[in-house]
């Protein structure tokens, strides 16, 4: 994103002078749907993501331009209700979170704009939301910490936006590092860094051009189908603490499978659970052979979380079907479905040599039978929420 563009964009509707802050969108090299389910993912913030210029304006009225949609809106801080567009809902949200955090927000005004491809599954979103967090507790001489930033952004998603998320993405913009990628432990918050910059692979996202929208009930069912799960299980097992499908066992989903009927478990809640806790093994899995720099069972890991994506929690689409397999054609040593699904991209890792062949062959074939090329998009591991001086 150019930051004197948009300079020059907040001094034409606002007059010179403001704050330029910036967040970034994020990738997920494996733990997909368990961050709301309280286990391991292992994201890590990109180069692409979000800019605004801001600057308190003396009133308590906000009025926001957002230059990638050319839409305005204006709107008092403590509206209850705020404004309807959606973009403008996410800074309305984080406003009105911080302040309930003790962020003396006062009215502002602010131009933003950003270079995360929308539906790629790259949380632009939470780029958005982490981008204002951070600007306006600086701004506004707020003293709330990095999490603090993390849940006023999921807080905005849940009360303003509609869509019961976790904490990765948020989490991944605000505590990215360069040339690192972090293990998120989402049940206690704990978490580290692990260098990524594996000789001889890159990362490379393959964006369908499908768009997906999550605020809708397919994530919020499979949201629900796994509460059910952990329902039934705290009913088998009151004297254990069971909160999320972390604290499950096979065993656990095995007892399930036989008594789903009078606990009123479908075997499609089952099916969903399995995903959950196959995807926690795969994660650290993931992590003890990045220990190893064995980049091989990582890839390994990625084709099965894919598989289960599309067959156990059935989130996939026949695009994303397609370019998986043609990845698996190709050679690429792991490839999967990145974000909540729907729709976005794949997440490949691609040895250096297979490069060329591997993104020339996905959109050849991708074009020929879809009638529209995918976009290639390199990955390249950046810094988190910050102040652009």
């Amino acid at each position: 994103m150019d930051k004197q563009l948009l300079l020059s964009a907040f001094a034409e509707r606002f007059g010179q002078g403001g704050t330029v802050y910036a967040s970034p969108g994020r990738i997920n090299l494996i733990g997909e749907h368990t961050d709301y389910n309280g286990g391991f993912v292992f994201p890590g913030a990109v180069q692409q993501g979000i800019m605004a210029v801001i600057r308190p304006n003396g009133t308590d009225t906000v009025r926001a331009y957002s230059m990638d949609l050319k839409d305005y809106a204006e709107w008092p801080v403590n509206d209850p209700k705020g404004p309807e567009a959606t973009c403008f809902r996410f800074v309305y949200g984080v406003a009105r979170e911080l302040i309930e955090r003790g962020v003396d927000v006062k009215g502002f005004d602010t131009v933003f704009a950003g270079d995360v491809p929308l539906g790629a599954g790259m949380s632009s979103s939470a780029a958005l939301e982490s981008c204002f967090a951070f600007g306006l507790n600086d701004l506004f001489h707020g003293s709330i910490s990095k999490w603090d930033m993390v849940l006023a952004g999921q807080a905005t998603e849940h009360k303003y936006i509609g869509c019961n998320c976790g904490i990765m993405d948020q989490f991944a913009s605000v505590f990215g590092q360069a040339g690192k990628l972090m293990r998120l432990d989402c049940r206690s918050r704990e978490f580290e860094y692990f260098p990524f910059e594996p000789k001889g692979y890159r990362l490379v996202l393959v964006n369908s051009c499908v768009k997906h929208e999550l605020a809708g009930s397919p994530y919020n069912d499979r949201r629900r189908s796994c509460e059910k799960v952990v329902a039934a299980i705290q009913a088998l097992h009151p004297d254990r603490k069971i909160e999320t499908l972390r604290d499950c066992t096979w065993e656990d989903l095995e007892e399930l499978k036989i008594k789903n009927e009078e606990l009123k478990i479908t075997a499609e809640d089952i099916k969903r659970a399995t995903f959950v806790l196959g995807e926690k093994d795969r994660v650290l899995a993931v992590c003890d052979a990045l220990n190893k720099g064995d980049y091989e069972e990582v890839g390994r890991q990625m084709y099965r979380t894919h598989e289960g994506l599309s067959k156990e929690y059935e989130v996939s689409c026949e695009e994303l079907d397609f370019l998986n397999d043609i990845a698996k054609e190709c050679g690429v040593t792991g490839s999967r479905i990145m974000g909540g699904g729907f729709g976005g991209c794949t997440i490949n890792l691609v040895k250096d040599e297979l490069y060329a062949a591997f993104t020339k062959r996905a959109v050849e074939a991708f074009e020929a039978k879809y009638g529209h090329k995918p976009i290639i998009i390199d990955v390249v591991i950046g810094d988190g929420s910050r102040k652009i001086e």
